[in-house]
């Protein structure tokens, strides 16, 4: 506010004195002196008010009007003044008077959790520093209140409240209360003025907006009010309307009352049904490159059908799939970029829609040029080799939409997050260059898992670099911390525990050689077994059991019948080295057994994008794996190897005794007897040599079997983003000589987490939750043999709570059932072991996926026993 008297006198803001101003007259500024509360030094504010010493002013005049209002534009003050200090002649000297406006030192918001703290914040800008005045209070209550409202918070109140800072000067503290009050619930939805459908389906086409109901209330469908939810409802209903033939139908009037006693809402609907209608003919225009019968083909709509204006629509372009197969992508996966198909309705005699599909092709277009951004560790080679647009070659979406899959599936970006930019689109050239944004991720990850598993608590340390680059493993700049970028994976892991070690090293190459998507595998492990007394917690390390494996693969990519085939092959060797180990788990505790072994595998994954949380696509597999039929060529009659050889030991207490042999001390000499039914004792240590193999060990010196394995695993979505993932395995193992028979070892094992704790076998873990780990796996005298056959079947529901690059959690339920079988003699696949339970993932880039599930057994473990009840289990490291 300027304090001027235009009578020609201006009271002095120093003394009770009259100022005598000539109006008019031209003053010179000799000084102005800025006073009242402030925090800037008076020459910035000299400078901000635009005035300056030896500047020729007239008082009042335009001068020190625009001086005021580059002062209020500021935004830092709430009143501005100026008076006239000093005339001296031509000279005049004037005071500034300002309050500045608090600036924000802290800001508390109670009454939400801690986690939308951030996010009000945010939103609201509410930062230190910040000048606090009125339009930022307003602004700030405004959008919390109508952001609560949005979410069904239909009394919510805020209150923000201002105090001063003492420990610093004109800085305020600011306190925001946020009562959001109960969720206004809907009470009941009146539908007036329809009649083809009934009332309970215009209710049902809503998504969001249900009314309180037993039925809502035992399918866990919320009654909350959401004004944004309920506006999308109604359109849904007229969608609804559409699908079945009413193609004018529309909600002329909606009603929301408020009941604010019971804090419920009824809502009433008005609608116009309109007349039922029909598609009569359909005719192509403008079409070229496809013929009448495609496109009808394509558009699946025939004359006479009930006319249907979503599904027409879906057939045109299909928005809610970008790999739809709609009429759209059948011209822009062929080149046709710039086409553009738009149905016309060109007669509705007698309700009946006569329709021209009028299409303008357009030219061909063409990939210019094709750039990715940032990828700052990954090496642009590693993106570009998946890349399905290339510089030149005709557009596709398919081939776009292919590429952000690819993308993803590479496991070192945020699948969420890949986005193609379309640039320079130049329709008469015919050309759009594609540019890729991807976020990178942490690709490296420390695998720390653990569980309780036979008997004991089973750790595991690992170090898995999911983008190694072992071409720069000598180049000392490029440890940051280590050689990165390729997009091989190097992994380091150490499993323990009181009785077992294992030690496993593993490398991958995904594109071996550098030009064809083949990879190349290989890995080394070592792992060492004691006898363990399980229910004494006693290691005996006089008794062991060694592993040794070596395994080398290549898997290459098909081009035929489509590309998402690829066909693997592997060989490797292990070698069992068993020492003093007769615990009952294998038919011999002395010597070794070799496993050579070949395995085969077609795969076709087409599950995308995003590899941790895929919403559709699916798995299929089926492998072999098999060893030579030494039987056929080593010369040995295994039907009469019992027959042909004595074989003699001394006694160490787990051998079957004869039933006349009475007692038998340990240490005691005794030979196998072929005519009894077990082993006798001897009179000499002679006549039992303790180094004489076994029948069973030299029966297994070479292992001998084949193995087949199918897996499918779907996934669908089935509405937004909940997601429905079905899968199917099924396993058997055979062998190729009855009287030799099946080996002890690479058999499968049931029930659990199906995480692998150790594997001094072979064995397979097959996770069926609800069930103690490989509980389900058959047994012989009360000791576990494994599996030679088994199915299981899942279903699952999974929903995404987020899917940032930091981490990514989703809830999931499930039910599933399989079982597991001796041999396939006692096969049936309806006796099924079944359970079901809930869920929750949690995906962090450093350390892998993490996981609890709480599972409900339905049936025994043992026959004839109670049902098993709940289990609890944890997923550490492992993903499924």
């Amino acid at each position: 506010m300027l304090l001027f008297l235009f009578t020609g006198y201006i009271t002095s803001s120093n003394a009770q004195e009259r100022l005598t101003i000539e109006q008019g007259k031209p003053y010179v500024l000799k000084k102005v002196t800025v006073t009242g509360k402030v925090t800037y030094n008076e020459q910035t504010i000299v400078t901000f008010a635009g005035l300056e010493k030896g500047q020729t002013i007239t008082v009042p005049g335009e001068e020190i009007s625009n001086s005021i209002k580059k002062l209020w534009k500021l935004g830092l003050y709430n009143n501005v003044n100026y008076y006239v200090d000093k005339i001296e002649g031509d000279s005049i000297s004037l005071e500034l008077n300002l309050n500045e406006l608090p600036k924000l030192k802290e800001v508390k918001i109670v009454g939400v959790k801690k986690g939308a703290v951030e996010s009000l914040i945010k939103d609201n800008d509410l930062t230190p520093e910040k000048i606090v005045n009125e339009n930022l209070l307003t602004t700030t209550k405004y959008y919390i209140e109508n952001k609560y409202k949005k979410e069904g918070y239909y009394n919510t109140k805020v209150n923000i409240a201002t105090e001063e800072d003492t420990a610093t000067i004109n800085h305020v503290n600011m306190v925001v209360n946020i009562d959001k009050g109960k969720k206004i619930k809907v009470k009941e939805i009146i539908v007036d003025g329809n009649s083809e459908l009934t009332d309970n389906k215009v209710r049902n086409a809503m998504k969001k907006t249900k009314q309180k109901s037993v039925l809502n209330f035992l399918t866990f469908k919320s009654t909350k009010f959401i004004r944004d939810k309920y506006k999308e409802d109604l359109n849904l209903i007229v969608d609804k309307y559409k699908e079945n033939g009413f193609r004018d139908a529309r909600v002329i009037s909606d009603t929301v009352t408020f009941d604010k006693e019971r804090n419920k809402i009824t809502i009433k609907l008005k609608i116009e049904e309109g007349k039922k209608y029909y598609f009569g003919n359909i005719d192509f225009l403008g079409n070229t490159v496809y013929t009448d019968q495609i496109l009808s083909r394509y558009l699946g709509i025939k004359k006479g059908d009930i006319y249907n204006g979503v599904l027409l629509d879906k057939r045109i372009a299909d928005k809610s799939k970008p790999d739809g197969e709609d009429l759209t992508n059948l011209y822009q996966n062929n080149g046709y970029l710039f086409s553009n198909i738009n149905p016309v309705e060109v007669n509705t005699e007698n309700n009946v829609i006569d329709l021209d599909i009028r299409i303008v092709e357009g030219p061909l277009a063409y990939f210019n040029k094709i750039s990715v951004v940032g990828n700052d560790k990954t090496n642009d080679k590693v993106i570009y080799r998946e890349l399905r647009t290339k510089p030149g070659e005709v557009y596709s979406k398919e081939n776009l939409v292919r590429t952000i899959r690819e993308i993803g599936q590479l496991g070192f970006f945020d699948a969420e997050a890949i986005k193609p930019d379309f640039e320079n689109v130049d329709p008469a050239a015919g050309t759009v260059d594609i540019k890729y944004n991807v976020v990178e991720k942490g690709a490296s990850q420390i695998e720390l898992q653990g569980g309780y598993g036979g008997g004991g608590f089973i750790g595991t340390l690992g170090l898995s670099f999911n983008n190694f680059s072992i071409g720069n493993i000598f180049k000392k700049e490029a440890y940051k911390p280590l050689p990165m970028g390729d997009g091989q994976k190097l992994s380091l892991r150490l499993q323990a525990s009181t009785y077992f070690q294992t030690y496993s090293f593993s490398f991958s190459e995904p594109w071996f050689g550098g030009k064809k998507p083949v990879q190349f595998s290989g890995s080394i492990s070592y792992s060492k077994q004691f006898s363990n007394d399980f229910v004494r917690n006693q290691v005996d390390k006089s008794k062991s059991f060694n592993i040794f494996t070596v395994s080398l693969g290549l898997a290459k990519r098909l081009q035929k019948p489509d590309d998402f085939f690829v066909l693997s092959n592997a060989l490797s060797y292990q070698h069992y080295d068993l020492n003093n180990y007769n615990v009952g788990l294998f038919t011999f505790g002395n010597g070794a057994s070799r496993n050579l072994s070949y395995t085969i595998g077609l795969t076709r994954n087409n599950k995308g994008v995003n590899p941790i949380f895929p919403t559709y696509g699916s798995e299929f597999s089926i492998t072999a794996k098999f060893t030579p039929p030494y039987s056929l060529f080593n010369g040995v009659d295994y039907a009469n190897l019992q027959n042909q050889e004595e074989y003699k030991l001394k006694y160490d207490g787990t051998q079957p005794i004869s039933v006349n042999a009475g007692k038998i001390d340990k240490g005691t000499p005794i030979k196998y007897d072929p005519a009894g039914s077990g082993y006798v004792k001897v009179d000499t240590y002679q006549e039992a040599d303790a180094n004489q193999p076994k029948i069973d060990q030299k029966k297994f010196n070479w292992l001998e079997y084949y193995k087949i394995k199918f897996k499918v695993d779907w996934y669908n979505k089935i509405y937004e983003k909940l997601t429905l993932r079905t899968l199917g395995e099924f396993g058997f193992m055979g062998a190729y000589n009855q009287d030799r028979g099946l080996v002890p070892f690479e058999r499968f094992f049931l029930g659990g987490d199906g995480m692998a704790n150790f594997s001094m076998d072979g064995r397979e873990t097959i996770q069926l939750r609800g069930y103690p780990n490989n509980s389900l796996t058959p047994t012989v005298n009360n000791a576990q043999v494994g599996a030679t056959v088994y199915n299981k079947f899942s279903l699952e529901l999974r929903y995404p709570i987020t899917l940032k690059q930091a981490a990514s959690i989703y809830a999931l339920t499930f039910v599933e059932g399989g079982a597991a079988f001796e041999n396939f003699k006692g096969y049936n696949p309806f006796a099924l072991k079944r359970s079901a339970g809930v869920g929750l993932r949690v995906f962090m880039p450093a350390f892998g996926l993490l996981g609890i599930d709480f599972a409900h057994g339905f049936d025994s473990i043992i026959p004839g026993g109670p049902k098993n009840g709940w289990e609890t289990h944890f997923i550490i490291g492992q993903q499924f």
